[in-house]
């Protein structure tokens, strides 16, 4: 039996429209989930809805949605009055325009869905919507609406079929100015540069998403079989923190450069002579004792 869709309806473009169905396109579901549970008993917690001032439990016919409009003023809203706002789904994603790949920032990208063909009917249209939009380079623009909330997906062509990429709205985007409208505009020595770009040039490669691994995830997964096991777990050692060294000397030792700044071998040195008057210092005060 394969994947169930998520979501079923029409693809159209003007007068040209296709069954289609939409499907997911990441998944966590492979990913260590942990359930909250007694020490003492190994059962789960169960949770109550408890009132946070009086302290007593609220029944579920009681609670209702509520918007913080100030300090511990809420405007109640129930099922109904938010059902009065709900759009309604017209099953349809009408493509609304064609936009170049390159003028959407890759910050508005959210989630991605596989677009397929729903049965035999309609498929010869899928596949002239999608060789059109693939031979002029374009993304196609259209709305849906998925769980009552309406999205503006992103549709372009991959391998055989179609992939809609849900966008988020311009509200959702913080402002990059927050961030980086402080810092300062520094001018880059000519050596720093060219040792930063050779060790790019090092370090070039083409992006091969199986070389990653989720390091986390492995060792989670292998922590969980050492308990099972009914193996003892340490207590993690403390590590060292990072030494600080001259920016040049680690340039020139990253693009493989041995030379070393005056500046990194007087560092080196003080640091070393500190290191032996605090040794001298320490058996003096033990001879002392």
């Amino acid at each position: 039996m394969g994947p169930r869709a998520y979501w079923k309806g029409y693809l159209r473009v003007s007068l040209v429209s296709c069954p289609i169905q939409l499907f997911p396109g990441i998944s966590d579901r492979e990913k260590v989930r942990f359930h909250l549970i007694n020490k003492k008993t190994g059962h789960r917690i169960k949770y109550c809805k408890l009132d946070a001032e009086t302290g007593k439990q609220v029944d579920p016919q009681d609670i209702v949605m509520g918007y913080e409009a100030g300090r511990g003023q809420y405007v109640a809203l129930t099922e109904d009055e938010l059902k009065t706002i709900e759009i309604e789904g017209t099953h349809t994603i009408e493509i609304d325009q064609f936009v170049p790949r390159s003028e959407i920032d890759d910050l508005y990208l959210s989630r991605p869905y596989y677009m397929t063909p729903a049965g035999d009917i309609g498929r010869q249209a899928y596949v002239v919507i999608r060789e059109a939009i693939r031979k002029e380079g374009m993304v196609a623009l259209g709305r849906v609406v998925l769980t009552t909330r309406e999205h503006v997906m992103a549709i372009e062509p991959r391998g055989k079929g179609l992939v809609g990429v849900t966008l988020r709205y311009p509200y959702e985007i913080r402002d990059e100015r927050d961030y980086f409208g402080d810092l300062p505009e520094e001018r880059v020595p000519r050596e720093m540069l060219e040792l930063g770009r050779k060790i790019v040039a090092m370090k070039a490669g083409h992006f091969h998403p199986e070389q990653f691994e989720d390091h986390y995830e492995r060792a989670l997964r292998a922590l969980i079989k050492r308990k099972q096991r009914g193996e003892k777990i340490d207590k993690p050692k403390e590590r060292p923190s990072a030494e600080v060294i001259d920016l040049m000397d680690a340039l020139r030792q990253s693009a493989g450069d041995g030379r070393s700044t005056p500046l990194a071998h007087h560092q080196h040195v003080t640091r070393r002579s500190k290191q032996v008057a605090a040794k001298r210092s320490s058996m003096r005060a033990r001879k002392a004792s």
